[in-house]
């Protein structure tokens, strides 16, 4: 399974993407405290970025209490006591920001952004809950 892909597309220097990436996978528990995150040069090769682009994430995920570099042996989660209902809730704000950011950057208001925003969350809430959806489908019928 590929953990990480580059959006070329995105203002976001790739760097910040890998580092932004791997917060969110400590943040929701994909990698618990103990877990060997892959190697720089793993990582720079699968994902096809430079090594020091990783490198610089790396460090920065370090500066930020959710990494521990060891000497010799690589890079392992943190422990972050525990804080994880908020660090979920902050990384899902991060990634609706970061979403909100590649919108305008498209050209769309502020405005629009949260239209379309609101029109896929109903569509992924119909989605997931059938009944909701048959709901919807015989009130097309009826209406026709």
């Amino acid at each position: 399974m590929k953990l990480f892909s580059v959006d070329e597309s995105s203002q976001l220097p790739i760097w910040l993407q890998v580092r932004n990436r791997f917060a969110y996978l400590i943040k929701t528990g994909y990698y618990r405290p103990g877990d060997q995150l892959p190697s720089v040069r793993t990582l720079a090769a699968d994902a096809a970025v430079n090594y020091n682009t990783v490198s610089k994430a790396y460090v920065d995920l370090e500066h930020s209490g959710y990494v521990e570099s060891v000497r010799g042996r690589g890079v392992f989660v943190l422990d972050r006591g525990g804080r994880v209902e908020d660090d979920v809730v902050s990384a899902a704000d991060a990634e609706i920001e970061s979403c909100i950011r590649c919108c305008l950057s498209l050209g769309m208001s502020l405005d629009e952004v949260k239209l379309r925003m609101m029109d896929v969350a109903h569509r992924v809430q119909e989605a997931s809950d059938p009944k909701h959806s048959m709901r919807r489908d015989l009130h097309e019928r009826t209406k026709d």
